[in-house]
């Protein structure tokens, strides 16, 4: 029988593990998210958001990563850490239902799994049992130099997400050549409030599919606030508005000098901009109603 309670602390570990990870996945894709999430309700800078963002998904995937392979370190601090962890998002939570209610997604699982502070508390409860079981019950494995190298593991994956979700240098842009061709210029000032700009080009395969996946969500929901600008200002589009069925959104067309300049010969280029400054850049994948709603709270 005691073969059997092995077994189960050592799935107890893997599948506690395995939920961190992906506690930590949903958040990292896409990190703007996560970020419009802690600016929302915590009402700090966006500068801080993505540090906060960066910090507590990595340290969850080390974590989870760790609890995944066994290794707790010496007197398990990696599991004393996770219950720790835990314990500060459950109090982020009290707070959130207090503040906000019920009917909001606290993120914990990034927009991925929409989950209300109420049942995440459940979820939270379940996991600091599990935990604790660990603590308890299950000494992990160990080897030499453990000590030295899970420290040195966990620093490198919370400096390393860093390294591959770097910040986006926020910068003013200059609109006047989209306005300098008064025949071609957009009817409203793409300088003031929020605006999402997609730069087009009407050979590219892929801009055509980002038209697209501007129409079917502006299909769903027409307040977003996103705008086209298309590449060069004569030759048919008929074969580009066949192809993305978005002829009735909002657009404009740039001669071919002026649009390089803006997108560098990348396509397509899509600017999230803010009274007149690029807070981001993306392409097309990333465009998600939910997350252009949190970003224009």
């Amino acid at each position: 029988m005691k073969w059997l309670f092995l077994l189960f602390l050592y799935l107890l570990s893997l599948c506690t593990g395995a939920l961190f990870l992906y506690s930590a996945y949903t958040k990292l894709f896409p990190i703007q998210s996560f970020e419009y999430t802690i600016t929302e309700f915590l009402h700090v800078s966006s500068r801080l958001a993505g540090i906060a963002a960066r910090f507590f998904t990595a340290l969850e995937a080390g974590l989870g990563a760790l609890m995944v392979f066994q290794f707790y370190g010496g007197k398990k601090w990696v599991l004393k850490t996770a219950f720790a962890l835990v314990v500060l998002f459950s109090l982020f939570l009290i707070w959130l239902w207090a503040k906000e209610g019920n009917n909001v997604n606290c993120g914990c699982f990034g927009d991925a799994i929409w989950m209300s502070p109420s049942v995440s508390l459940v979820k939270n409860a379940a996991l600091l049992v599990t935990i604790w079981l660990l603590l308890r019950f299950h000494s992990g494995f160990s080897f030499k130099w453990i000590n030295l190298a899970l420290p040195v593991f966990l620093v490198s994956v919370l400096v390393s997400v860093y390294f591959f979700f770097p910040f986006f240098k926020v910068y003013k842009i200059d609109l006047t050549p989209v306005y300098a061709d008064t025949a071609n210029a957009p009817r409203f000032d793409l300088t003031k409030g929020k605006h999402i700009i997609a730069f087009l080009s009407p050979s590219c395969i892929h801009c055509r599919r980002a038209a697209l996946k501007i129409h079917n969500m502006e299909a769903k929901d027409s307040t977003l606030p996103i705008y086209m600008i298309i590449g060069g200002v004569t030759g048919s589009l008929k074969d580009f508005w066949d192809a993305s069925k978005a002829e009735g959104l909002p657009h404009s067309r740039l001669a071919s000098q002026p649009f390089m300049k803006y997108t560098g010969g990348v396509f397509p280029t899509i600017l999230w901009v803010n009274n007149g400054m690029v807070e981001a850049n993306t392409n097309y994948t990333e465009l998600d109603p939910v997350v252009i709603k949190k970003w224009m709270r």
